[in-house]
């Protein structure tokens, strides 16, 4: 598998557990509080990781301005 289709199938993991961690937040915000804070920070590290790997999947062909 080239670096490319692994980094692809990663992202979709990591998407979507991120999604899913959103819901959660979103969803406790009402009754655990620290429940949801920890579900968001949680989210929030998995969109940085996600980012990283959007920046190295990109494609090198296109000039930077």
């Amino acid at each position: 598998m080239s670096r490319k289709n692994l980094l692809k199938s990663h992202q979709q993991k990591l998407n979507k557990r991120y999604k899913q961690l959103v819901e959660q937040a979103y969803n406790l915000r009402e009754t655990d509080h620290a429940f949801s804070d920890d579900s968001e920070y949680k989210a929030m590290k998995l969109l940085h990781k996600l980012n990283q790997i959007r920046f190295l999947s990109r494609d090198n062909s296109q000039p930077i301005i």
